[in-house]
């Protein structure tokens, strides 16, 4: 195959599309695709060269993807690597307009997508470029600012762009990206999520094993123990996750897990956010930075397998740990990510099978043999998944996510999975009250349908199934329930797809070669005819229920419900289905049975009628010969006898009997083409009787007939879709179909007969439309010049049949034809039109009826709109005729788009994922040629614009812009098609458009300026005429709608239109993006399109580019560039221009400021003249504007801002020491100089000169940048305080605006108003301008700006202070670059500015004060913030102003602090010094900003690899201090009680009140930092515990004290975190311990801790024997406890741990409890009725108890299922039921709770009971005592 294509193409084609070959005419495509190939080359190569990016390379660019979707990768494998490589350099060009990049980039994507074409070496793509690109958009530093406007969809284009490339990076190109990257890493800093986040992205892992050590290895062992060490889940570590999860998937074999297997399904198990225990107190961020599901189940796939079995282990323990969670009955968030779990993981796991043993072997390396999945790993992985997906089966989110994972599974062990199931269908079949049962069920079977029905060696039995199924589904077909009749149907037309219906009993004499379950299927096979007429009885009687009178009150509409239409489609899907599997003897049957339901009744033809002619048709189609015998004359007939009568022609309302006739003759006639032709006379003579009836129903019944006919003889399909080529007609006794059950469809010889219209049909095609059509073209013409008079409703008639003829021959008539309209675009490049061959030629001897049709329409939509605008239906009409001229040839792009999806759909449900290769069912198969027919034919890029287009385009805006609304709206639809289908017609458009918004149009209606803004709008999907990405048109448009607001027709008191400009504006700034002015193209380019027209086959016809031509597109290219900015000079004038308009309308004044401020770029600095405007309307009335006006101006800001020069320095020069060998991160020697130090601070000019400044926070903490970047010494620098004639022209407009007193007062007046009272925060933009302001003109304005800022300083009013906050941090970072005597003259006037500040600090302003702060401080040097950390540090709980001032103070510390992480340890040690006495602080608001505080002073404390011990605060030390200070508490035992403060307290409390408000604070502090800190300092917080489980409540009461109530919340916390393996035996001794405490409460809270502990740490805890066994022990002893509740609590906690499969019930513990049950108790002795005090010594029964408690606790443990060892169990509780108190009411509670849990299923279970048994549980469960 591949040679004979290769010889004719010329080349091997790296990989086409199959289904092309099978097309009718294959045979002309090489030819074709080669003709196109050539020309995209040759064009391609050229427009590169001539540097012509637009149109020239975008046209060809978009031809070379649709050559791609109708030929797939049809070029030589040099073309591939050709085209790969020009795009590459395309896409990274730097200027390139963002939507040219993204188009370029889907293609390069589309190029790249299948990287088994292309290996390693022959490709290779250099990964900079693309990192440059990535930091440019998705890091941009000016798109906050508004210079830059990207799509929304550019991020996600971007990261598969890099995807798609990341296999064909360099080898070196890892080592590369850890230099760039590495030193970002800083745990504390954003810039760690942007490191690890590119190293996700960029990294390379399918490199081929001999190369591993420049690949992973070098990051593998790093990254590995970053995220075993980090135990918070900040928002990177989910990076890392999937980082983890690609390397595994890609390197199955080549890495070894098992170390860190346990920690990994741990965090998987915790990412799951299950609700544990008693509180379900969650740390936020668990939530947010969960795990990507996707990614954790290719990482969890790819561990499984290999020799250590190790993953599987785990796995089964994941689930058997969250089975219960998968019950129907249980509900939550977390519910999606378990069905999400459920359903990819089989998926994953059978794509791992099919790469390992089906996949064609690649360049990827394969999967080492000792790796590969064994026969049992699969058996295990399937096994352990069995329990929840059968539960999840009946989930409350429906039973989808369960039916997918079980068609993987049965794909992998039908055997397993199948029975299972089927023993839910059976029952469910048979039960009528649980509906929701039985539609879970068949959605579950119709997924395994196809493991089912093929059988196989693992599961023989399978198919003797079928029948039984099938006839018990018959019930499902049931008029009162929609949704049961729906899937009934589904799972119907399944199976019947999958299986030959014939009737093989006769073989099992005539064979006797048969396998026992063959023999069984063929004596089954003799019941499908009895099925099929079942079946069509049930829809019968369907039918019969769902006629018009029936179902509806006669005033409703006639149409049919949406839910009717849904169970049309189903029933006669599943008809036809059924009838073209059946034999032919079953048809007839089935045939005769139609036909006579058919014929006997008479139904009313919109719903019922509609359904019954559904079923004939297709009878009709699977056997046209015999069906078209018994239909047509018997139609023909009856239709004849009625309209014998004259008068009926002129009838109103026609005869029922006639209707339906007509109806069932439209609807069997479709079928092959030359089954018809036989019937000819008959049909055309029912055609001239009927098709002038004055009925409307009437005519448009014979008008579908017309369309029918029509339709079959001229197009182009395939006739059958049997399952097997051939159908099932062969004798039985040499084939016997029972082989085919279950078939996948031969590709290769899937022998499709094709209907091609024959010189007959097409002939009579012609007849047709002479006889029919040409008359009314005549009529209507006469009628449109005005020589005939005809009635609207024969226009209307005439229409209709145009209409069908158009429909129905469409196929036949060639396009429209026309001129090309010239000079719409410049062009050195041909941009022609690709034509397709699409199986007809077009006879040109005979009239070209669309011509007609359309010269006709067109005098008659003028007619029509001159003389009766109000015939809308006629316009209608013209309007959907005119959309059919211009883009109908055979098929409708909605039509093709719902099949196109169904197609899929259908596949995604049958398809076989593990043996691939295309294997599906040979209708489906059938189905996707017919789509790839279709595609060509709806294929219309790069159609040329001709004059009949442009005439129709103005005709349909004439109609657009008419008087009707409905009309108006029709139109713009097909006119939005249209104008997306024409090469640049939207530029001839627009100036059409935009007259009706001239204000000097003045006989514009209003009306005419809705349509014409409509048609601006566009639809949601199409163009918008008033957005497009381009000068010239935005030029035109832009200034338009702002002039609009001028004219007469526009009036915004009419809501409607004031709406339209709100939608445009809004439309306008959410889709513009911004507009290139550099259309340049380097020369790199040019060297690879020169190589593309000079290689390879097909060569290019095109000539090669002389150096004329080259020299030309030069200067070409330079034109258009200058030619972009003046244009965008151009069009800023024009909106100033409009805006210096006085009578303009507010809104429009709006609507401009908008447009001009989307027009800021970064390459292009914005006009003197909109610099002025956007100063000046700092100051304008309208709040709206000023808003705008301030980001625009901070942007101006950033735009002539004037560079400063860096240069290299080195590091370990400047400190003296050398930097270290391997990674040391930390604090360092080399680094130290970067940290704070108050001894060595830059005090004096020279200090400061001297001083290396390095602003950013993240450097030098993990490693040194290979270049650090910073900036030369001050001398080097722009100049600062310019004079004003060294200014630039538009930094003079600024500088004297802001140097004018009037205007600063206003401006300062404006900003300190309030905006929505309570609502209004620090703003970012005010900063930016400020910032940009103090940056750019360094202390200019300063002297006039101080007065204000000391007024607003000493007001408390909340929008002055935020003013004055704004304005100061935006002053600290503007003097960034100010020289020392500048800067510290600003200090000595801030200082005490920030100090009146902070002590006026109030409720509505501290978050400002807090923001202003850190924002001023952020990518700073803390050395040259020195003086505004002193005066932080100055004493900021003093007590002056009340405790709330306090933590205010505090919080803007904090806010400072916090910015500079890890580089001011002696601030922080001054810090804590300075804190630690007051931590007995007594109001509640400064203890909860003691405790953030705390929170961010041991931040840099990490645990974290590779990281010296830090030499900030550390925990270890605090802790030992705090201890000793809480000592009276620990060593008391009297209850803590929380200290409420005295108002007359004076003088020293005792110690113990001390302690207590110590612990108070501490507590926050502990709640504070369990969100945010790295990792947990477990040791430190086990000191604490103790203390802890002694004040922490018993119950959930919020009526608790506040100290009850944090230590609740800190343990709950504190029992979620992560625990490394070592820190295990720690915590339980701690546990331990406190279990042997003699405060119950203690004892009771450390199982309520040990539940959750245990739970989020499960597989930790269960890879470490000994911790288990402890564990154990200690929830056994407790069980013992003397308290009642703590026993209780044990009994749950056990239940809990035996559930999630933690412990396992084996016969030592069994045995336990029983002894303990046996415990006697001593006998009651007869009590006097004084003695009340019970005798029983406790110990005994507290024995007894737990023995009881033991027992129920296991049985608790299996809510769903009954395990073999608990009827006798139940049998041993039930024993004690008469015990005495408390053991009694346990047994009752088990019992009730055990009642409860298995009822649902209670008829599965019983079955593990024996009869006696049985009788004592039921006496148990109903006996009177169950009541007592």
């Amino acid at each position: 195959m591949k040679k004979a294509q290769s010889d004719t193409l010329g080349f091997v084609p790296q990989k086409d599309i199959v289904y092309n070959k099978l097309l009718p005419y294959a045979d002309r495509l090489d030819e074709e695709s080669n003709d196109i190939l050539s020309k995209i080359k040759g064009n391609l190569g050229r427009a590169v060269q001539l540097r012509e990016i637009w149109p020239g390379v975008l046209f060809w660019t978009r031809k070379l993807s649709t050559y791609m979707r109708l030929y797939g990768r049809k070029f030589s494998k040099e073309d591939h690597v050709l085209f790969i490589k020009l795009l590459y350099e395309l896409v990274t060009i730097p200027r390139l307009e963002i939507s040219m990049m993204q188009g370029l980039a889907r293609l390069l994507i589309n190029l790249l997508k299948k990287r088994e074409l292309l290996s390693r070496e022959d490709l290779e793509l250099p990964w900079r470029p693309l990192y440059e690109l990535h930091d440019r958009i998705l890091f941009s530093k000016t798109e906050h600012l508004g210079l830059n406007w990207f799509p929304n969809s550019v991020e996600n284009v971007l990261k598969t762009l890099v995807k798609s490339c990341r296999p064909y990076f360099s080898e070196s190109a890892t080592q590369e990206m850890l230099d760039e990257w590495r030193p970002l890493f800083c745990p504390f800093d954003v810039t760690m999520q942007r490191a690890i986040s590119y190293f996700e992205l960029f990294l390379p892992t399918t490199l081929p094993p001999e190369l591993h050590q420049k690949g992973f290895k070098l990051w593998f062992d790093e990254l590995i123990n970053l995220w075993v060490s980090v135990q918070n889940l900040p928002s990177w570590e989910v990076h890392l996750v999937n980082l983890f999860a690609r390397l595994a998937n890609d390197n199955i074999g080549y890495i070894d897990w098992d170390p860190y297997i346990p920690k990994i399904f741990t965090r998987i198990l915790r990412s799951l956010n299950l609700p544990v225990g008693t509180s379900p107190m969650m740390v936020p961020r668990y939530v947010t930075n969960a795990y990507d599901i996707s990614h954790v189940v290719l990482w969890i796939s790819s561990l499984l397998g290999g020799p250590s079995k190790q993953a599987q282990a785990q796995l089964s323990g994941l689930f058997n740990s969250i089975t219960s969670f998968f019950h129907p009955s249980n509900h939550g968030r977390w519910l999606m990510k378990l069905m999400k779990l459920l359903q990819r993981l089989p998926a994953s796991v059978v794509r791992r099978l099919h790469r390992e043993r089906y996949r064609k072997p690649t360049w990827l390396t394969p999967i080492p043999d000792s790796h590969k999945l064994t026969e049992d790993d699969i058996t295990d992985f399937v096994e352990s998944m069995m329990q929840p997906v059968l539960l999840a089966m009946f989930s409350k989110t429906g039973s989808l996510d369960a039916a997918q994972a079980l068609q993987n599974l049965a794909l992998m062990r039908p055997e397993l999975v199948i029975p299972p199931v089927l023993e839910k269908t059976y029952p469910a079949l048979e039960t009528l009250t649980e509906p929701h049962q039985l539609t879970a069920t068949l959605s579950c079977m119709i997924g395994v349908a196809r493991s089912l029905v093929s059988g196989g060696q693992r599961f023989p039995e399978g198919p003797t199934h079928m029948l039984p199924l099938l006839m018990r589904a018959l019930p499902g077909v049931d008029p009162n329930d929609f949704s049961k009749c729906m899937i009934t149907f589904q799972f119907i037309a399944t199976f019947v797809t999958l299986v030959p219906l014939v009737d093989c009993s006769s073989a099992l004499h005539e064979r006797t070669d048969l396998t026992e379950v063959e023999r069984e299927m063929c004596s089954a096979s003799a019941e499908f005819e009895d099925f099929v007429l079942q079946f069509m009885d049930r829809c019968f009687a369907l039918i019969d229920s769902s006629t018009l009178e029936q179902t509806r009150e006669e005033t409703e509409t006639e149409k049919m419900t949406h839910l009717e239409s849904l169970v049309e489609l189903g029933l006669s899907s599943t008809f036809s289905t059924i009838l073209t599997q059946c034999s032919l003897d079953i048809f007839k049957v089935a045939l005769e049975k139609v036909f006579n339901f058919a014929t006997t009744n008479i139904f009313e033809t919109r719903v019922a009628g509609r359904m019954v002619a559904d079923m004939c048709r297709a009878a009709s189609k699977c056997h046209p010969a015999e069906s078209l015998k018994m239909f047509v004359p018997h139609c023909c007939n009856q239709i004849n006898q009625i309209v014998v009568n004259e008068e009926v022609l002129n009838e109103e309302e026609l005869d029922k009997e006639l209707m339906w006739n007509l109806q069932l003759l439209s609807e069997v006639t479709r079928v092959d083409g030359d089954k018809i032709l036989p019937y000819r006379s008959d049909l055309v003579q029912i055609l001239q009787l009927t098709l002038h009836l004055k009925c409307k129903q009437g005519y448009t019944l014979a008008c579908n007939l017309l369309h029918h006919i029509l339709r079959s003889s001229v197009l182009i399909y395939p006739t059958e879709y049997c399952s097997v080529p051939g159908g099932f007609h062969q004798q039985i006794s040499d084939y016997i179909p029972i082989k085919d059950w279950g078939r996948p469809g031969d590709l290769w010889n899937l022998d499709i007969r094709w209907h091609v219209p024959s010189v007959e049909e097409t002939s009579f095609a012609f007849y047709l439309l002479d006889l029919i059509l040409q008359p009314e073209l005549q009529r209507l013409q006469r009628f449109a010049q005005g020589e005939q008079d005809m009635s609207r409703d024969d226009v209307l008639q005439s229409l209709t049949i145009v209409q069908h003829c158009l429909l129905g021959a469409g196929g036949l008539m060639p396009p429209l034809k026309g001129e090309p309209i010239p000079e719409l675009v410049q062009s050195m490049v041909n941009l022609d039109e690709t034509t397709l061959y699409t199986g007809t030629a077009y006879d040109e001897s005979r009239e070209n009826y669309r011509d007609a049709i359309c010269s006709v329409m067109r005098q008659l939509l003028h007619y029509i709109l001159e003389h009766s605008e109000d015939d809308t239906k006629s316009l209608f009409s013209i309007i959907k005729i005119i959309s059919d001229l211009l883009h109908f040839k055979g098929s409708h792009k909605h039509e093709f788009d719902s099949r196109w999806k169904s197609f899929n759909l259908v596949k995604k449900s049958m398809e076989n994922r593990l043996h691939g290769r295309k294997q599906h069912i040979r209708a489906l198969l059938i189905d996707r040629v017919m789509l790839q027919h279709e595609l060509r034919k709806l294929t219309v890029e790069g159609c040329q614009y001709r004059s009949i287009h442009q005439e129709l385009m103005r005709d349909l805006l004439r109609l657009s812009t008419s008087t009707y609304s409905q009309v108006r709206s029709r139109a713009q639809n097909v006119l939005f098609t249209a104008l997306g289908t024409y090469n640049f017609c939207c530029r001839d458009l627009i100036p059409h458009v935009l007259q009706f918004l001239n204000p000097e149009n003045s006989s514009v209606t209003q009306q005419q300026f809705k349509g014409a803004l409509y048609c601006l709008l566009g639809n949601h999907n199409g163009v918008c005429l008033a957005n497009l990405h381009d000068w010239e048109c935005i030029a035109l448009t832009w200034p338009a709608i702002v002039r609009s607001g001028l004219s007469s027709a526009m009036s915004l008191e009419k809501p409607s239109i004031v709406r339209l400009f709100d939608d445009l504006a809004d439309k306008i700034h959410r889709q513009y993006e911004t507009i290139g002015i550099d259309f340049s193209i380097p020369g790199e380019c040019c060297d690879v399109a020169k190589q593309l027209m000079v290689t390879g086959s097909p060569f290019p016809k095109e000539p090669v580019l002389s150096a004329e031509e080259a020299a030309e597109g030069l200067k070409r290219q330079d034109a258009k560039n200058f030619e972009s900015v003046e244009k965008y000079k151009q069009l800023i004038g024009d909106l100033l221009d409009r805006l210096s308009n006085r009578n303009m309308p507010w809104k429009f004044e709006q609507i401009s400021i908008g447009f001009l401020s989307l027009l800021l770029r970064d390459d292009h600095q914005l006009p003197p003249p909109a610099v002025l405007f956007f100063v000046k309307s700092l100051n304008h009335d309208s709040l709206y504007v000023r808003k705008v006006a301030i980001s625009a101006v901070a942007g101006i800001m950033k735009q002539i801002k004037r560079p400063h020069k860096k240069v290299p320095v080195s590091p370990s020069e400047l400190c003296g020491v050398k930097e270290p060998s391997g990674i040391v991160a930390g604090d360092r020697p080399d680094n130290q100089w970067l940290q704070y130090n108050s001894s060595n601070l830059p005090r004096t000019q020279q200090d400061w000169d001297r001083c290396v400044f390095v602003e950013k926070t993240h450097w030098g903490y993990y490693c040194w940048p290979r270049k650090l970047m910073m900036y030369a010494p001050l001398e080097e620098q722009p100049k600062q305080n310019l004079t004003r004639e060294e200014m630039t022209e538009r930094e003079q407009i600024i500088f004297d605006h802001f140097s004018d007193p009037v205007f600063i007062n206003q401006f300062i007046e404006y900003l300190s108003l309030e905006d929505r009272k309570g609502k209004d925060k620090f703003s970012p933009r005010r900063f930016c301008l400020f910032k940009g302001l103090f940056r750019n003109f360094g202390d200019a304005f300063l002297p006039l700006l101080q007065p204000h800022m000391e007024r607003l300083v000493a007001d408390s009013h909340e929008s002055k202070q935020r003013c004055v906050a704004e304005i100061i941090s935006g002053l600290i970072r503007g003097c960034k670059h100010w020289s020392y005597t500048k800067v510290e003259s600003l200090w000595v006037l801030l200082c005490p500015l920030l100090r009146t500040a902070l002590s006026n600090i109030t409720v509505e302003t501290y978050a400002d004060w807090g923001t202003c702060i850190a924002t001023a401080c952020e990518s700073r040097d803390p050395r040259k913030l020195h003086w505004l950390f002193e005066m932080l540090m100055e004493s900021p709980v003093n007590g002056e102003g009340g405790s709330f001032v306090d933590a205010c103070r505090l919080y803007v510390l904090q806010g400072g602090l916090a910015q500079q992480e890890w580089r001011v340890p002696e601030l922080l040690h001054r810090l804590l010094q300075y804190l630690e006495p007051k931590l007995t602080q007594v109001y509640k608001n400064v203890r909860e900003r003691i405790g953030s505080v705390l929170t961010y002073i041991f931040m840099i404390d990490v645990n974290l690899p590779y990281t010296q011990p830090t030499t900030s605060p550390r925990i270890s030390d605090f802790t030992e201090r705090i201890l000793l200070q809480l000592k009276p508490l620990t060593e008391g035992d009297e209850e803590i009680q929380n200290h409420v403060v005295e108002e007359n307290e004076v003088g020293e409390q005792d110690e113990r009140t001390q302690a207590i408000k110590l612990l108070k604070t501490v507590l926050k502090w502990l709640i504070a930092s369990a969100g945010r800190s790295f990792s947990t300092p477990v040791p430190e917080q086990l000191r604490l515990l103790p203390l802890l489980f002694k004040i922490a409540p018993v119950e959930n009461d919020d009526s608790y004290d506040e100290l009850k109530r944090d230590a609740k919340t800190c343990l709950s916390l504190m029992s979620q975190g992560l625990l490394y393996s070592e820190q295990i035996p720690m915590v339980l001794s701690a546990l331990q311990e406190i279990a042997g405490s003699s405060s119950w409460h203690a004892r009771y809270t450390v199982l309520t801790y040990l539940q959750i502990m245990v739970f989020y740490n499960l597989f930790t805890f269960m890879s470490d024997q000994k911790a288990v066994n402890d564990v154990r022990t200690l929830v056994i002893k407790l069980l013992e406890d003397e308290q009642l509740e703590v026993r209780e609590m044990a009994a749950t906690t056990l239940s809990g741990f035996l559930q999630c499969n933690f412990l396992s019930m084996d016969a030592p513990m069994q045995a336990h409890f029983e002894a303990l049950c046996k415990t006697c108790l001593p006998k009651k002795r007869k009590r006097e009725l004084g003695s009340i005090v019970d005798t029983i010594p406790s110990a005994d029964l507290v024995r007894r108890h737990a023995g009881v408690l033991g027992l129920s606790a296991c049985i608790l443990s299996s809510p769903y299922d009954v395990p073999t060892w608990m009827p006798q169990l139940l049998m041993d509780l039930s024993a004690h039921l008469n015990d005495t108190q408390p053991i009694e009411m346990t047994v009752k509670k088990t019992l009730s709770n055990f009642r409860r849990t298995h009822h649902d299923n209670w008829q599965q279970h019983k079955q593990q009971f024996t009869d006696d048994q049985l009788l004592v549980l039921t006496d148990l469960l109903v006996s009177p005592c169950y009541y007592a």
